[in-house]
């Protein structure tokens, strides 16, 4: 039997502590010798810890209960690595109750000498997701009191654990439930693991280029100059069978015939022969592979990825640019591109060789530098996620930059970037925000296209920074590298001349920024320091006579000033500064480069876009081309500062909220629809219910007169009724002209009826009745489950202009406190919501909390595709829902958060 034919298969790799990939797997009968193996290898002192007596017979029982044949309430995983079982861990639910039972037993095993590795914390973490999805609440487990190592591993879990000590023996209680608690947890060892994992990659002592031939201009042979060239310290082979040397570096036939194993290996050969080169360099101990090669086919990029796992080797690539690291102690620039990077502070990763290129470059010209740089490419194995964590604990990286093209596990990406965007900027161009834009990403990287409302709440919610271009990403990184944050989005402009001050004002306004009067203190105060015919407005017109002194006055009391919060000084040469002798540049740059508060500099002659000037005090201060590249860049750092600036939010705990009836809901419709598909108004109503949302009151009628008697009871005390008719697929009832409204008496339900019965013959299957709402305010709540992103709730404006207006705003569930107010507050249509021209604010509690539930239902449920709750009638006494459509599917929960390598 293989691992595919399994029914319960649960096959991924992982990291232990020590960056070791294992493999953690579902047990198969084959395991069995190996499995007793495990046993008998045992010393005593740990079989006798294990099963409580040192006894061979034990060992044989407990691989036959591993291997025996799947049955309800057991699950067994185990680690393996290089063939070799290492650690087991199983569950058995309690008292033979099978599936669903709320509490399960459990057990760990690890291979003597593999202790203390992480092998028993990890297969505990992933065997508490297989349980989680079982039903399985609550995990107990029997343990001698001096077994010191197993009560550690329970306690580190994250997971609430309870201890009962009897005599020598105790029983720890650990409670399933996930928090933040646990996933900081889980993600802290994951850190760990991830960066030792890649030390081999980044920070090798021993490095072969494989590939590297005499022909000038080939790729291998640039790879080996600039490692050779760039002041690589460490040991440097050539894989060539048909040379002794390479640019002075020896060579050899193959990698088994290398004097040591290197821990990196650079690929730079065919398509076709990187599988089993990739294979040979396994077998030999390699730990990390860096492939260059672009073009491989489906067969290949499989058998190259399967050899990476089955050796346990980290993987940038195929089809990029390489990596480097900047550390002196290393100097590893093991990439083909032009030059070398410039040691700094930046981390840069990228999918495109050809933007890699670009921000090396602009780095490098800005003074800024690059700590570490890979170009991940097809991007198999090590992601943005894995650079983010490096460059966390590398302690030389302050400013992250990113240019992803794909993401593929975007929860975990959010809550690391969540973490590192605390600590560090970190920078992104927000690419494929066009349908062009995103064929070209998908069919440059093999990657699935991502919706661009769907990326950009990602974005928002972890606080990154997304720019629009590479140019942009280096104009903001030059202001958050050189300058302070700012407080807030007050800009004071300072300038020699006032056109200049008209554009930068129009720049500013135009990125949100906002110009304040100033006040009536500092205007005085500056027209004190300035020229004659100065105009202390906002801008500060400082006329072409300024001096370079009244300059460097001037800004040092705007940028004092409680009331800005960043000062914008722009400058054009002027004959009156040359015959002076007054350099207004200097000016700035003599004073301190890091004020209270940002100061940029525009100098529309500049012939670079931006460029970071040294100060007198040994700091920078940016200076800009034109006008809006500074304004974007105020922009971003007023929104990082606004981002760092309030607290982490929390999922509120909602009351009313019946999760097990909803799944039973979800899953009896299923099992009567296998390929899902909309659910009919009782059933949807009945799903709304389970997670307390608010609904108008409502019949369903399958004949005339049964619709008469539910709009007698509906009616309210103007007595007219909607009538919405209902068939398996009907969407859009307005366009279909399937809804009735102000019906009165019950000659015009009637009437409602038999035209739905005429003009639907053969569709109908029923209508739905409900009172004439009162007047409010029409909006629409809306959750789609994407397939990489997970669910993403979208809130606006309703009504039939929902599509056409498309005032939308967008987050990632499950939404937080914070989320939920960004939510209500970002739409175009928002003043209405908070009482414009005069009106009440509408129940804002209300609002929120439908948003919140419909968060929790598309988390709890990854079987729903969609919903849509349109309109939401949205008043000041309360908020409702008047139409749902909610559609499931076929699908599995995904623990987006389990420690697994892509």
């Amino acid at each position: 039997m293989t691992d595919d034919d399994h029914p319960k298969v649960h096959a991924v790799h992982a990291l232990l502590q020590d960056g070791t990939t294992v493999c953690i797997r579902s047990v198969l009968p084959g395991d069995h010798e190996q499995l007793h193996g495990l046993y008998e290898e045992m010393s005593p002192d740990n079989l006798r810890l294990r099963f409580f007596a040192a006894s061979h017979r034990s060992a044989e029982m407990a691989a036959d209960r591993a291997c025996a044949p799947p049955r309800p309430g057991y699950r067994a995983l185990l680690a393996e690595t290089h063939g070799q079982v290492i650690g087991l861990a199983e569950y058995e639910a309690e008292d033979g109750a099978g599936d669903g039972a709320g509490t399960a037993e459990i057990s760990i095993a690890v291979a003597d000498g593999l202790h203390h590795r992480g092998v028993g914390t990890l297969l505990v973490e992933h065997l508490v997701s297989a349980a989680r999805a079982a039903g399985v609440r609550t995990f107990t487990a029997d343990a001698l009191s001096e077994n010191h190592e197993v009560l550690r591993l329970f306690a580190d879990l994250g997971l609430r654990t309870a201890r009962h000590f009897e005599g020598p023996e105790v029983r720890c209680t650990i409670e399933l439930a996930e928090d933040d608690t646990y996933l900081a947890a889980v993600e802290t060892r994951g850190r760990g693991a991830d960066v030792a994992s890649l030390e081999p990659l980044l920070r090798p002592d021993a490095v072969a280029v494989i590939g590297a031939g005499r022909r000038p201009g080939s790729v291998g042979r640039a790879l080996l100059h600039h490692l050779h060239a760039g002041g690589f310290t460490r040991r440097l082979f050539a894989v060539n069978p048909g040379v002794n040397s390479v640019l002075g570096v020896p060579s050899f036939p193959s990698v088994s015939a290398l004097p040591l194993v290197p821990d990196l290996a650079v690929l730079a050969i065919p398509a076709a022969a990187v599988p089993a080169t990739a294979e040979e360099c396994g077998k030999a101990g390699v730990r990390a592979l860096l492939v260059v090669t672009a073009g491989l086919d489906a067969d290949q990029g499989r058998g190259l990825l399967d050899a990476c796992r089955t050796h346990g080797m980290r993987l940038v690539g195929p089809n990029c640019l390489g990596v480097s690291n900047t550390d002196p102690g290393f100097a590893l620039d093991a990439t083909f591109a032009a030059g070398h990077p410039r040691p700094g502070t930046a981390g840069v990763a990228v999918q495109s060789g050809g933007v890699g290129i670009a921000l090396l470059d602009g780095l490098s010209r800005l003074g800024i530098g690059v700590s570490t740089f890979a170009s991940l490419g097809d991007k198999y194995d090590v992601s943005g996620n894995d650079m983010l964590q490096w460059w966390e604990s590398d302690g030389r990286t302050d400013l992250a930059l990113l240019h992803l093209e794909s993401f593929g596990n975007p929860r975990a990406f959010s809550r690391t970037a969540r973490r590192v965007t605390r600590r560090m900027p970190v920078l992104t161009v927000d690419a494929g925000r066009t349908d062009a834009g995103r064929r070209a990403a998908a069919s440059h990287t093999a990657a699935a296209a991502t919706r661009t409302m769907t990326r950009q709440a990602l974005f928002t919610q972890a606080g990154i920074t997304a720019t629009r271009s590479v140019g942009e990403l280096l104009e903001t990184a030059a202001l958050l590298h050189a300058q302070p944050l700012p407080s807030g989005s007050r800009v004071a402009i300072v300038t020699n001349a006032g056109g200049a001050g008209v554009l930068a004002a129009d720049a500013c306004a135009e990125a949100g920024l906002a110009l304040p009067v100033l006040t009536a203190e500092l205007a005085d105060d500056l027209l004190g320091v300035l020229p004659e015919g100065a105009t202390v407005g906002n801008p500060v017109d400082a006329t072409a006579a300024v001096s370079e002194e009244q300059l460097r006055s001037c800004v040092e009391r705007v940028a004092r000033h409680p009331g800005i919060d960043a000062v914008l000084v722009a400058l054009v040469p002027t004959a009156v500064a040359a015959a002076t002798g007054d350099d207004l540049v200097r000016a700035l740059t003599d004073g301190p480069a890091r004020r209270e508060r940002p100061v940029a500099v525009v100098r529309l002659e500049q012939a670079l876009p931006v460029e970071l000037l040294p100060t007198a005090d040994g700091g920078t201060i940016p200076s800009y081309s034109e006008p809006g590249a500074v304004a974007r860049a105020v922009a971003h750092a007023a929104h990082r500062a606004a981002w760092l600036s309030r607290p982490a939010g929390t999922v509120p705990d909602l009351a009313d909220i019946d999760t097990g009836r909803a799944r039973a809901v979800a899953e009896s419709f299923l099992a009567a629809h296998p390929d899902g598909g909309w659910l009919d108004p009782r059933t949807c109503a009945e799903l709304l219910a389970c997670y307390g949302v608010p609904q108008l009151d409502w019949a369903w009628a399958e004949t005339e007169n049964d619709a008469v008697i539910a709009a007698e009871r509906l009616r309210g005390p103007d007595g007219r009724v909607v009538m919405k008719a209902h068939w398996p697929g009907l969407l859009h009832k307005s366009e279909q002209r399937a809804v009735h409204l102000d019906l009165q008496g019950d000659a015009q339900v009637r009437a409602a009826f038999r035209d739905f019965e005429t003009r639907f013959a053969g569709l109908l299957t029923g209508v739905v009745l409900q009172p004439l709402a009162a007047r409010g305010t029409e909006l629409f709540a809306g959750v789609v489950q994407d397939e990489v992103f997970g669910p993403l709730v979208l809130f606006g404006l309703g009504g039939t202009a929902t599509e056409v207006l498309a005032d939308h705003a967008a987050r990632l569930a499950p939404l937080t406190d914070h989320d939920v107010h960004d939510l209500i507050t970002s739409p175009r249509c928002a003043p209405l919501l908070f009482g414009a021209h005069g009106a009440g604010s509408v129940d804002l509690e209300g609002l929120e909390q439908v948003l919140l539930r419909l968060s929790r239902m598309a988390s709890d449920l990854p079987q729903l595709a969609e919903a849509d709750f349109n309109p939401v009638l949205a008043t000041p006494g309360a908020v409702s829902v008047l139409d749902a459509r909610v559609r499931l599917l076929p699908r599995r929960a995904q623990d987006s958060y389990l420690r697994r390598l892509r």
